[in-house]
């Protein structure tokens, strides 16, 4: 196992976005993982984007995410993340992932 990966295992990173094979978005603080990538996401949201009005928030609270759906996952940088004005901004929403 490489230095990242250990780092990983014992800190998990807080707040991820995670882009699933059917084109969501999903913003939480990550709780656990395991082998097959399932993931516990708490204070979770779905960013619904639309591009004729601002970008809408679902709570979804404590949430699972399946491995076999997660398509990206990454870490937030809360700052950033929080001084965004999610209601002006404009986006199509993603489409499914392809295979």
């Amino acid at each position: 196992v490489s230095d990242t990966s250990k780092h990983f295992l014992n800190e998990l990173p807080g707040t991820v976005a995670v882009i699933t094979s059917d084109g969501r978005m999903i913003v939480g603080t990550l709780k656990g993982f395991d082998q097959t990538i399932n993931l516990i996401l708490d204070e979770s949201h779905e960013r619904v984007f639309s591009s004729s009005q601002g970008v809408e928030q679902v709570v979804l609270g404590l949430y699972i995410v399946r491995g076999d759906n997660v398509a990206v996952i990454g870490e937030i940088d809360e700052e950033t993340d929080s001084a965004l004005d999610l209601g002006n901004i404009r986006a199509e929403p993603l489409n499914s992932v392809v295979h």
